[in-house]
């Protein structure tokens, strides 16, 4: 071998040893990575089935029942009389018969003017007719005379005549005379001052001591009558016609008076009459309702709630107000499907109030959700939530297992929807 040769074969051979381990170390690197790689697709979560989702509801039942429309407007207490009494006569005031706040009657005496002026006057009134009928009675005897003596041809005719006349003129100032003394006795009379109505007194507007004008504008005492006593209230003219069509049909129509709150009725009474014309203003018209007021429930100036009963609408579909759902002005509900699923049904309110609403566009003895909305759709799986049961009265006993619970029979009083 030359050293040419030699020259180039020492190197490679040299070298080769120290690359034999690479193509190991790969193919072990290349095991471990699809080794991992199939560790991880089997530890990987396998996916799950879809499951439909069941909600939850309560549901309550569509009923038939009979319904009381009513019309809930805003009203004022209203007395039928209320009275400022003042003096007719001036004068003194020397006495107040009545106390603040006191019941009165008709003609009871309130209170009296110094009466001592207006007796001198009655008693000169008297003087001067008992005068003054003296006078005719000479008269009349003298026309007496004169008549027999003008048929003897006595006297002429002309003095027959002025005779005549005296008599007629002296019967004139009696006539007078019984007019001033009347007149005189009445100021007399006003000087006791007594209630024009039954009512309740206000406040003592004037004391004893006092000189009071006639015919004052502050009056002596103010008298409101409560027994009976009025509710004015408005009606929308949208529902003037059915209220019109009712008493034109000649039916009383009652009206309950209830407190701010809706509560506690106050009273109850009958609707008297509508006003003649509508208050193009506020599109209303005014309806006087009367009320018996035998417990003195109602005040004067007091605001209350006035509830017309309009009329009774019979044999409709009643469903409790917290199963109707609302989309801008569409009302619907979901009704439950044989399949425990629901379907949106759409309905109209004719009347409703205190839980419970009529409506057309649902069918009786149909399962309505009342609770539960929030997932809801068409076709949506649900389940029923038990019925919580009533709470027992006390001291009553509890109902026997498996027995069917009682409810009442659907009749509600409920408002028309404005």
């Amino acid at each position: 071998m030359t050293d040419t040769d030699h020259l180039l074969s020492g190197p490679t051979t040299a070298t080769t040893p120290k690359h034999h381990w690479v193509r190991p170390t790969l193919i072990v690197l290349g095991v471990l990575i699809v080794g991992w790689l199939i560790f991880k697709w089997w530890s990987a979560p396998k996916a799950k089935p879809a499951v439909v989702p069941v909600i939850p509801v309560a549901v309550g039942g569509v009923q038939s029942g009979d319904i009381n429309v009513y019309l809930d407007e805003l009203g004022t207490v209203t007395p039928v009389y209320t009275v400022t009494v003042a003096s007719r006569v001036a004068g003194e005031l020397t006495e107040v018969r009545y106390t603040e706040g006191q019941l009165v009657k008709k003609n009871e005496l309130l209170a009296i003017i110094d009466p001592r002026p207006y007796r001198a006057l009655v008693v000169q009134a008297q003087g001067q007719l008992s005068r003054d009928q003296a006078l005719l009675a000479n008269a009349r005897l003298d026309l007496v005379r004169y008549q027999n003596s003008f048929k003897e041809h006595a006297i002429p005719e002309q003095q027959l005549a002025t005779q005549q006349a005296l008599v007629e003129q002296d019967q004139g100032t009696v006539t007078l005379d019984q007019g001033n003394l009347d007149a005189a006795q009445v100021n007399l009379d006003y000087t006791r001052i007594v209630s024009p109505i039954d009512g309740r007194v206000g406040l003592r507007l004037v004391d004893p001591g006092n000189i009071v004008p006639a015919n004052g504008t502050t009056g002596i005492a103010m008298i409101t009558q409560l027994q009976p006593i009025t509710v004015i209230f408005t009606i929308a003219e949208d529902n003037l016609d059915e209220v019109i069509e009712q008493i034109a049909a000649g039916h009383k129509l009652s009206v309950t008076a209830l407190d701010r709150t809706q509560k506690r009725t106050l009273s109850s009474g009958t609707l008297l009459t509508l006003d003649n014309q509508i208050n193009v203003a506020t599109g209303t018209v005014r309806a006087r309702a009367s009320f018996a007021n035998s417990h003195n429930e109602l005040f004067p100036n007091q605001f209350v709630n006035a509830r017309l009963l309009v009329k009774t609408l019979t044999k409709v579909n009643l469903v409790p107000d917290a199963a109707i759902q609302r989309n801008n002005d569409l009302a619907f509900l979901y009704v439950v499907q044989p399949d425990s699923t629901v379907q949106t049904s759409n309905i109209k309110i004719l009347a409703s109030d205190g839980g419970v609403s009529a409506v057309t566009g649902a069918e009786l003895n149909a399962q309505v959700v009342t609770d539960g909305f929030d997932k809801l759709q068409n076709g949506t799986k649900i389940s029923i939530k038990p019925a919580k049961p009533a709470p027992t009265p006390a001291g009553a006993a509890p109902a026997p297992a498996g027995a069917a619970p009682v409810t009442a029979a659907p009749h509600s009083d409920v408002k028309k929807p404005g």
